[in-house]
């Protein structure tokens, strides 16, 4: 007897724990993309400097504490700016993903201008050709 009540207090607290866990995916439903007007060609150094900041952002942000991180490309001849933030609630991969979707959504907006920001439900990602605070 005492071990069968023992198996029934064991699998409904299992059953709790199970139901009070919860799974959250980022929302990455689109809220605004913003081009900056200027662009630059496929040859020109900022390509490279974009390149660069937003891999950093990609892989920095979700690392960093409170999801909020700013760089710059170490390459003086064209410099880039980049910020990116997620939601705190999120995961580290949840952060991850959304920004992944950010950077996607914008470069697909805002192909080869020298601005872009896209802001998800989440997660935020922008890069400028200039220094700036959101």
């Amino acid at each position: 007897m005492i071990g069968s009540s023992l198996k029934i207090s064991a699998a409904f607290l299992a059953f709790f724990a199970l139901c009070i866990m919860v799974v959250s995916v980022p929302n990455t439903g689109v809220r605004s993309v913003l081009c900056n007007s200027g662009t630059f060609t496929g040859g020109d150094p900022f390509a490279v400097s974009l390149d660069y900041v937003l891999k950093e952002l990609e892989s920095s942000t979700p690392t960093t504490k409170k999801y909020d991180f700013y760089n710059i490309s170490p390459y003086p001849n064209s410099f880039a700016y980049g910020h990116a933030s997620c939601n705190q609630n999120l995961t580290t991969s949840d952060c991850t993903a959304c920004l992944g979707a950010a950077k996607t959504n914008m470069l697909g907006s805002c192909q080869m201008r020298i601005g872009g920001r896209a802001v998800l439900h989440d997660c935020v990602i922008r890069y400028e050709q200039y220094p700036f605070e959101d």
